[in-house]
């Protein structure tokens, strides 16, 4: 009969070097030439990206006011007719923009001329802020926005949303079909298609791990990017003075790099989710889009909606890209009167 081998245990010597040798290969890491020029380009890059984004905080201060609602300060801005009879048009940039684009499009002065025209920062951009308590959907900021909008004493309004802010501008008129008296959307983001880009904004959408990116690589490699960025959102038209004086760095800040990674990350799902509930809009709707627009299909979007939508009128702009609200402003003021005069047709395409 054999003899039972017995088990083997370790080196208690190997035991107790193990967290010595660990040491010693960190130690040996943190010197290594390679470890320290990274660092020293982190520590580099995020003391030149705090200086531009404090200098441009400097430079370019909130220039509206502010509201609370659910807890969170929104930043707005406000123009226009203040007679409590004065028709009210919110406008909702989108994602990665600002008040500051609506105040830069031609056809925002003229409606001023009409209309109580208010602006938000959406959640996390310009100077508003998006805290980490919740998911930013489309559905929680509608209610957010029409929590902002009763506080401003704004009863009813007509919403007007370019791309991502399409989604929120269609949960306001969902979820509040009594305070949405109508919609107009421009270019908007409406079915779940393939995004590439929201696999690539999943990093530095991350905590942690895209808190040291948004504040070292991502804004240089982003201001790097910014001229080709300008010109795929314009195309074919060109990018207009007013857009090209626009400073980088006001749309490159940590809280606005993080509302943009995150809501590029979540799109395809917000449009799943609430692609389900269009058919319960009942408001008058203009749908617009530009014909020439390289970042949205408008055959994949605007003019899908617009099937589904029987009631809505569908208007596409020729020549224009993506960002047609800074185009000419005529259209697009054609489809504000519309929508307010409760009528889903009529000239705004004329």
């Amino acid at each position: 009969m054999s003899k039972p081998i017995p088990e083997s245990s370790p080196d208690p010597a190997s035991v107790r070097t193990l967290p010595e040798r660990l040491s010693r290969h960190a130690g040996s890491l943190g010197r290594s030439p390679g470890f320290l020029i990274a660092a020293a380009g982190l520590v580099a890059s995020a003391a030149f990206a705090h200086y531009q984004q404090t200098r441009v905080e400097k430079q370019y201060p909130p220039r509206g006011r502010f509201v609370e609602a659910e807890g969170v300060r929104l930043h707005y801005v406000e123009q226009g007719l203040q007679e409590a009879s004065a028709p009210v048009l919110v406008l909702l940039h989108g994602a990665g923009s600002l008040a500051e684009d609506f105040l830069r499009c031609p056809f925002t002065e003229q409606a001023a001329r009409t209309h109580r025209v208010i602006i938000f920062d959406r959640p996390g951009y310009g100077y508003s802020e998006r805290p980490r308590d919740r998911i930013w959907g489309p559905v929680t900021q509608a209610e957010l926005l029409h929590g902002a909008l009763q506080k401003l004493g704004v009863e009813r309004a007509t919403i007007l949303g370019h791309s991502w802010g399409t989604l929120v501008a269609i949960a306001m008129a969902i979820e509040h079909p009594r305070s949405v008296s109508g919609l107009v959307l421009l270019g908007g983001y409406y079915y779940p298609t393939a995004r590439p880009d929201a696999l690539l904004s999943a990093p530095p959408a991350m905590p942690v791990v895209g808190d040291l990116l948004r504040r070292t690589v991502t804004p240089l490699a982003m201001r790097l990017a910014w001229p080709g960025t300008l010109r795929l959102l314009f195309a074919p038209a060109e990018v207009p003075q007013g857009f090209r004086d626009m400073p980088p760095w006001l749309l490159l800040r940590p809280q606005h790099l993080r509302a943009l990674t995150e809501e590029t990350a979540l799109i395809v799902a917000a449009a799943a989710s609430l692609s389900s509930r269009y058919r319960e809009l009942r408001q008058p709707v203009v749908i617009m889009s530009g014909a020439g627009d390289r970042l949205l299909s408008p055959a994949n979007h605007s003019a899908r909606l617009r099937q589904e939508l029987a009631h809505a009128d569908y208007v596409e702009l020729p020549g224009v890209g993506h960002m047609l609200h800074h185009a000419e402003p005529e259209p697009i003021l054609r489809a504000i009167s519309r929508v307010e005069a409760g009528s889903g047709r009529g000239d705004a395409d004329e």
